[in-house]
């Protein structure tokens, strides 16, 4: 079992995260060496001006998802502890920080479009849509403010606003990224 206990503390947008995002990014590039596609800086410390639980979250993308678990050693050497897919078919996910997360990682093969898409296709609407980048900071903040060490009941209450708001920013991205 998996122990999914966490501070839930929502704060206003620090452009310090772009540089914890470059400098996690450079560790997993020098571990990845040869497997590595691309990396992305995703979630809502990848949007400028929303209002975030201070945690980065990375989507490398690698050439074979199954040779992500030979680098587990050094991932624990880094501080990260890895999950496995935790929920997410065809992933590999990893934190640091334990219930004061710092960062999360979530590991995608090139090939697994949808999942990229996904990730993808929300930062850049957020970024986009203003108006829904604010709405959804006060929604995260309440919820914040509602669960403060509950994320199941965090998660549930932001639950269908980000499947709405998912399912638009998908549409959008693939009219506008082609």
């Amino acid at each position: 079992m998996v122990n999914r206990a966490m501070n839930i503390i929502v704060k206003d947008y620090d452009k310090n995260w772009i540089e914890l995002y470059k400098k996690e990014a450079k560790k997993i590039r020098e571990i990845f060496i040869g497997e590595l596609v691309e990396m992305n800086h995703i979630g809502s410390t990848a949007v400028p001006g929303l209002k975030a639980k201070p945690i980065i979250d990375i989507m490398p993308v690698v050439k074979n998802i199954e040779k992500v678990d030979i680098f587990n050693e050094k991932m624990i050497e880094i501080d990260y502890e890895p999950l496995g897919e935790l929920g997410i078919t065809g992933r590999r996910y990893f934190r640091k920080g334990g219930e004061n997360r710092t960062h999360q990682i979530h590991f995608f093969q090139y090939d697994n479009d949808y999942e990229i898409v996904r990730h993808l296709a929300l930062r850049d609407y957020l970024i986009s849509h203003k108006e829904v980048m604010l709405e959804y900071g006060k929604l995260k903040e309440k919820l914040a403010e509602q669960f403060p060490k509950d994320i199941e009941g965090y998660s549930e209450g932001k639950n269908d606003f980000v499947k709405n708001m998912e399912r638009k920013a998908i549409e959008w991205y693939r009219k506008n990224k082609k």
